[in-house]
């Protein structure tokens, strides 16, 4: 079956008690057992959730996993990968990276003896020149954020089975519509559910999905002994939100170009990060990797001050300023005192990220309108009271 088929189907059945076409969402925290130490399929909430389940089932297919664990955030789901390390394993990470995971990395786990690297994973031979005797993990995100650089997943995936090392990928970006690492060779793959599988701003949630079953046993140990699991209405939403995933990423993505071009033509923006450009490094193995189309998130950094940046930020009228992106709704925000407001500004600087770079995320509305409402946002910012 095609995706957009297996996306409404596999692991949602009409229910068999009413022949609901959809299944329904199970609240109970507990359930029912057979008889004194016989466990049925669902015992407690947190170990298993009938609704949490039907969302898994669906991702894993989709993913090409043997199976999926979904979490309460995307944070939740990266930490428990974490967790799988011991004192004194090192973490190789890309260098465009979400200002969470660098938190997590940078401020968290490091007291708790797990070593992190920061390389830039665009470049596969400075990148490979970061591997450690000790290194365990080696995480990436491409498209990268926000400077939406491309790293090259199969080529990630030979050089840490090499070093005896898992990969994980952060995939958030690209969604399993335009790329599957697992088929490319990663070990792991990490979904923020709130973004485009969810695709509506109403759900908070993150996914793993893995394609080694005993992986992905280490993984539910780790989670259920923490316990944190996504609630049964998010695995619905979720659900929901995976039913229309393909139709809203390749209008999204369509969208994207279309802006893309207009913003690299215009005599304010210095330079746009979009792979779906020419121009773009990564362009070529973005042809390669990301199947139809080349995201729904553009980069671009204004020929400006930062103070011109937020005042564009600032006055677009369709375009909500929020951090957060692969919603219905565009959304704007200047990563450098939002998204990755995280990073120590010298860190900031040292990766690209500048005090004028803008993130957008397209949603669906039509591209006319989003290129009017930028136009008169820049025109707003750089020319005053002539707007």
């Amino acid at each position: 079956m095609h995706f957009r088929t297996r996306a409404i189907h596999v692991g949602q059945p009409p229910d068999p008690q009413t022949g609901a076409v959809v299944p329904p969402i199970h609240l109970a925290a507990t359930y029912v057992q057979p008889a004194v130490g016989q466990w049925g399929p669902y015992d407690y909430s947190r170990s298993g959730n009938p609704t949490r389940k039907v969302f898994e089932t669906t991702l894993a297919d989709l993913e090409s996993g043997s199976g999926a664990l979904a979490f309460s955030s995307g944070m939740a789901a990266i930490h428990a990968v974490m967790m799988l390390l011991e004192p004194g394993d090192h973490v190789l990470a890309s260098w465009d990276l979400y200002g969470g995971t660098y938190r997590l990395l940078q401020r968290i786990l490091s007291r708790q003896g797990i070593q992190a690297t920061f390389a830039p994973s665009d470049d596969l031979e400075r990148f490979a020149q970061a591997v450690r005797p000790n290194t365990r993990l080696i995480w990436i995100e491409t498209p990268g954020n926000p400077l939406l650089t491309i790293t090259d997943i199969a080529a990630c995936a030979e050089l840490a089975h090499r070093h005896g090392a898992l990969l994980g990928v952060d995939s958030t970006f690209a969604t399993p519509v335009l790329t599957r690492p697992l088929e490319l060779g990663a070990d792991i793959v990490m979904h923020s559910a709130t973004k485009y599988l969810g695709g509506h701003s109403d759900v908070l949630g993150g996914v793993l999905a893995v394609r080694d079953p005993e992986l992905l046993e280490r993984l539910w140990t780790i989670q259920n002994a923490t316990g944190g699991v996504m609630a049964p209405l998010e695995a619905f939403l979720c659900s929901r939100g995976l039913k229309t995933l393909e139709l809203r990423v390749r209008e999204q993505c369509g969208t994207a170009l279309v802006l893309a071009r207009r913003l690299a033509e215009h005599p304010r923006v210095r330079r746009v990060y979009y792979p779906g450009l020419p121009s773009h490094p990564g362009h070529p193995i973005a042809c390669r990797q990301m199947q139809g189309g080349f995201g729904a998130m553009i980069s671009f950094e204004l020929d400006g001050s930062p103070e011109q940046a937020k005042q564009f930020v600032q006055a677009t009228r369709i375009i909500q300023l929020a951090v957060s992106l692969g919603a219905v709704e565009s959304l704007i925000e200047l990563p450098a005192f939002m998204s990755h407001a995280s990073y120590e500004p010298a860190q900031r600087a040292a990766r690209g990220i500048t005090d004028t770079l803008v993130r957008l995320s397209v949603g669906l509305e039509h591209p006319d309108d989003l290129w009017d409402d930028l136009a008169q946002a820049l025109q707003k910012a750089f020319d005053g009271s002539r707007a």
